[in-house]
C-alpha cells in the first residue's frame, strides 16, 4: 500500500482504531486517528482483557470461528506491537478456569467440555481436588470445574499504551480531544473535518465504539445501529500469585495482574450513555466473588469503574464496507472488543487496501437492511434493547 495512494483516517482511538491504524501504517499507508477524548480509553481502558472465545459461550458460528481466528493471531499481533512500542502487554493464554459449585452447574461443564473435545479444543474436567490445587482460593462448596487451555487473558491497558506507541513509532499521527465531523459527497467519502481543519482521505473508519452511532457527518444510509452497554468492574489487592488463571465463577470473572490487582467484572447494563459506578453494581460484583471464594473477604478493595460496551441488535460486529464509498465500519463488538482487535484490524486493512470484504460479509452494516433515511430509527430501536 503507497502513501501516495492518500491517507486513510481512523475516527476513534481505542484498541480497535489504534489496531487498525497500525496494520495499515505496517502495509505503507499515510494514517490519521482521531479522538473526541483520551486515546486507548473508554472500554478499551475498563474491561478486563479477557481472550476466551469458548468461555464466553458465543452461540453464532461466524461470531466463534472469527473470535478463534483472533485469538490464534494474538501472539504474532503482540510481539510486532512490541518490537514497534518496546512495551510488554503482559499476555497469557495458559487456560481460563470455569468453576462449578452445584451438581448442576458440574454437568453443564461436562457437557460443555465434550462439545469442546469434539471441536478439538484442548480441555480438561477437574475434580473437587484437582481444582483446589489448581485454584486453592476458591471456596469449601467448590465441586470441580474445566480449565480450557489456549485461552486468557491480556493486560488491555498496557495494551493502550503500546497501540499508541507502536502508532507513532510507524508515523501515525495520534490526535486527542478533537471535535470531528465526517465530510461525503452523495458518493464517496471526502475525508473529515475537525477544530484544526479539513483533512482529506481516500477512506474513513469509523471505530468509535458505543459512540459509532454519533459520529457526525455519517449519511444515515451509513449509520451503524449501535449502542452502549454499561460494564462496571471492581479491583481488589491480593498476593501476587494468589488466583492463578483467569477464572470463571456464577455471575462473575476474575483476572489477576502481575502488580498484584485482581480485577473482577463485569455487569451487562442498558442505561444509555451513564457511566456512574453504581452501589448495586459492586454489590453484585462482591456478591458473586465472595460467594465463590469467601477467602477475598479481607482484602481491599482498590478501585472501582465502568465502561460503555458498542452493542449491535444481534449481538455481532458491524464491520466493512458501506454505501458510501471509503466509509469503512469497525464497532459492534460488544464483550469482545479486545479479543476481536487483531483480526478485525487485517480484514478492516485488506477491505481498504485490497477492497476485499468477503471475510466480513455476515458482519456487514446490509444485513439490518439500512435504507436511506431509516438510520435514526434503527437507532432508536437498539437504544430501546433491554439487558444483553
Amino acid at each position: 500500500m503507497s502513501r501516495q495512494d492518500g491517507d486513510v483516517i481512523v475516527v476513534g482511538a481505542g484498541l480497535i482504531g489504534l489496531s487498525i491504524a497500525f496494520e495499515l501504517a505496517e502495509r505503507g499507508a499515510a494514517v490519521r486517528v482521531y479522538d473526541r477524548g483520551e486515546p486507548a480509553r473508554a472500554a478499551s481502558w475498563a474491561g478486563a482483557g479477557m481472550l476466551a472465545p469458548y468461555t464466553e459461550r458465543i452461540t453464532d458460528a461466524a461470531l466463534l470461528e472469527l473470535c478463534v481466528t483472533s485469538l490464534r493471531e494474538y501472539p504474532a499481533f503482540v510481539e510486532r506491537i512490541h518490537e514497534a512500542s518496546g512495551v510488554d502487554v503482559r499476555l497469557r493464554v495458559d487456560g481460563v478456569f470455569y468453576a462449578a459449585f452445584e451438581n448442576g452447574g458440574l454437568r453443564a461443564l461436562k457437557q460443555h467440555a465434550e462439545q469442546l473435545v469434539a471441536r478439538g479444543v484442548d480441555c480438561e474436567m477437574l475434580d473437587r481436588a484437582s481444582a483446589l490445587a489448581a485454584e486453592p482460593w476458591l471456596g469449601a462448596d467448590l465441586i470441580g470445574g474445566l480449565l480450557k487451555r489456549g485461552e486468557g487473558y491480556v493486560d488491555n491497558r498496557r495494551l493502550g499504551r503500546a497501540l499508541v506507541a507502536a502508532c507513532e513509532a510507524r508515523g501515525v499521527r495520534v490526535e486527542q480531544s478533537v471535535t470531528i465531523e465526517v465530510e461525503c459527497d452523495s458518493r464517496r467519502v471526502l475525508g473529515v473535518r475537525t477544530d484544526q481543519g479539513f483533512n482529506a482521505a481516500r477512506a474513513v473508519v469509523n471505530a468509535c465504539g458505543a459512540w459509532a452511532a454519533d459520529l457526525r457527518g455519517v449519511p444515515s444510509s451509513c449509520v451503524p445501529p449501535v449502542a452502549p452497554v454499561k460494564g462496571q468492574m471492581i479491583a481488589l489487592s491480593v498476593p501476587s500469585g494468589f488466583v492463578r488463571h483467569a477464572t470463571w465463577v456464577p455471575g462473575a470473572y476474575l483476572v489477576p495482574r502481575n502488580d498484584g490487582r485482581l480485577l473482577i467484572g463485569a455487569t451487562v447494563e442498558s442505561t444509555g450513555f451513564d457511566e456512574r459506578v453504581t452501589a448495586q453494581g459492586i454489590h453484585e460484583l462482591l456478591h458473586a466473588a465472595l460467594a465463590a471464594a469467601p477467602s477475598l473477604a479481607g482484602f481491599t478493595m482498590t478501585e472501582s469503574w465502568a465502561g460503555l460496551r458498542p452493542g449491535t441488535p444481534d449481538g455481532l460486529p458491524c464491520l466493512g464496507p458501506t454505501p458510501i464509498e471509503g466509509l469503512v465500519l469497525a464497532t459492534g463488538h460488544f464483550r469482545n472488543g479486545i479479543l476481536l482487535a487483531p483480526v478485525t484490524a487485517s480484514l478492516i486493512a485488506d477491505a481498504i487496501e485490497f477492497n476485499e470484504a468477503a471475510a466480513l460479509e455476515p458482519f456487514l452494516l446490509a444485513r439490518f437492511g439500512l435504507r436511506r433515511g431509516e438510520g435514526d430509527a434503527e437507532d432508536r430501536a437498539v437504544e430501546r434493547m433491554t439487558r444483553v
